[in-house]
């Protein structure tokens, strides 16, 4: 098969062609689109099989405990041959001999299920050794090049570039179709709406006031990419077998590592992404439903003053562990749609349970862990004047989600204080119930995390008693 019959599309033109000529790129996505076999081999000094060399191509012999220089001479034949040999230094640990560049390189082999002589993880030695020759090849030819890749990005001009993702939020959908046509559309135009790049996405995002404008760092995880792919940041080729790059959890962005660390907190989730209500970030969860609050809050919160607030021992009385989970698990598949009225659920105690267990899933409490010393700091204060300056210091820190939630939350048990006679909960005993729930100590020792509980209960009294000054 031809080189340009490799290729995903006839049109391949890289940023990187103009660094090194294209010759040198299209062997690498050969390489990348090639079909290996591969058998067992057994150790031929030993006539035992190594589980580190399980997937290593059966015509390639395993050449036992040999020297560098005796590697050196039977690679000496051809680039990108390679051998497997026990070292010498050190017996019992497997040195891979790979040939590139007129030259024999030698790396330290592991096995854990898969090989690997760095981070990437792979099911066969070949596929470890092509990896590491398109990794060598490009990085040898391009790499001026790749080490300016960062300089002038594309996504500081249009932002996310990948094409022909569809919207998945409904309201966000209107939005774009009034921006664009001035009018509700049908017919033909739908069409048009299902092909909406990410691009027309963001760039609507940016024009509607509605949405808060909170910051979130994208969610970057290691990704491989399958054929082809480019990166979003650099729109530079993303070369490799696996873990080509990285690709954000929350909204699909998909940049070489390299160009992770360079890419703005602009991170815009994507319901597709984004596929529960508790345990999720919280500012995920709001810039995901385009809300200031995450609606789980504002929704039990709605409930409770509807009905509850004069309820004995509100927050303080624990509803039916059961039932509770059964909110959780509407909130999760249903979203703004799950059903908490009375007709559902009769006891208020299981809407207030529902409300705590959603701030002690955060996977970064609501009173986040970067501003967890300073709140217990002011509550360490026995002056007033300096625990409200603290407080004050300490809310600064908070994400603009986090605070705007807190502000709420805050209020909100400011109003459950207003009828202790008859639910009898002060803002003393509204501390002890959501100080733990609000913080958590970053810490690992438990016994200082035993000792914070007291001034977690003061923290969470003093914003109650203080909302409408701090807030």
């Amino acid at each position: 098969m031809s080189s340009q019959a490799r290729l995903s599309s006839p049109d391949v033109i890289l940023r990187l062609v103009a660094a090194a000529p294209l010759q040198w790129l299209l062997p690498c996505l050969i390489l990348m689109n090639t079909d290996h076999q591969f058998g067992n081999l057994i150790c031929i000094s030993c006539n035992k099989k190594h589980p580190i060399l399980e997937g290593l191509p059966v015509h390639l012999r395993f050449h036992g405990m040999i020297s560098r220089e005796e590697a050196d001479q039977l690679l000496s034949v051809a680039e990108g041959s390679y051998l497997i040999r026990e070292s010498q230094r050190q017996p019992g640990t497997y040195t891979l001999a790979l040939r590139f560049g007129n030259q024999t390189r030698n790396f330290r082999l592991y096995y854990d299920g898969k090989h690997f002589v760095g981070e990437k993880r792979f099911e066969s030695i070949h596929d470890l050794v092509t990896d590491g020759l398109i990794t060598l090849y490009i990085e040898t030819k391009a790499a001026e090049y790749i080490a300016k890749m960062t300089i002038n990005p594309i996504y500081e001009h249009i932002g996310y570039t990948t094409l022909n993702r569809e919207p998945t939020n409904k309201k966000h959908t209107v939005t774009v179709r009034e921006t664009v046509d001035g009018k509700e559309s049908t017919g033909d135009n739908d069409i048009i709406e299902k092909r909406l790049t990410s691009l027309v996405r963001r760039a609507t995002l940016k024009e509607n006031e509605h949405i808060p404008k909170y910051e979130k760092v994208h969610s970057f995880k290691v990704h491989t990419f399958r054929g082809p792919h480019w990166c979003e940041y650099c729109a530079n080729f993303m070369w490799g077998l696996i873990a080509q790059g990285v690709k954000c959890a929350d909204c699909g962005l998909n940049v070489h590592k390299q160009c992770s660390k360079m890419v703005p907190n602009d991170c815009k989730p994507d319901l597709k992404h984004v596929k529960k209500v508790y345990s999720c970030d919280l500012t995920t969860l709001v810039k995901a439903h385009f809300t200031k609050r995450p609606m789980v809050v504002d929704m039990c919160i709605r409930e409770i003053e509807s009905r509850g607030l004069n309820s004995e021992g509100l927050y303080r009385v624990s509803g039916f562990s059961d039932l509770i989970e059964d909110v959780k698990m509407a909130f999760d598949r249903d979203g703004e749609k799950a059903d908490i009225s009375v007709n559902t659920y009769e006891d208020i105690n299981i809407i207030t349970g529902a409300l705590k267990l959603y701030f002690r899933d955060l996977p970064i409490p609501l009173i986040t862990y970067d501003a967890y010393p300073k709140f217990i700091d002011s509550a360490k204060t026995t002056n007033p004047d300096e625990q409200l300056e603290l407080l004050h210091e300490a809310l600064k820190l908070l994400p603009p989600a986090h605070c705007e939630t807190l502000r709420y939350l805050m209020a909100h048990l400011k109003r459950v204080t207003l009828h202790e006679k008859e639910n009898l909960m002060n803002a003393e005993n509204l501390g002890i119930v959501f100080g733990p729930t609000l913080m958590r100590a970053p810490e690992l020792d438990a016994m200082a995390a035993l000792n914070d509980i007291r001034y977690q209960r003061l923290v969470v009294e003093m914003l109650i008693k203080n909302e409408d000054i701090l807030f």
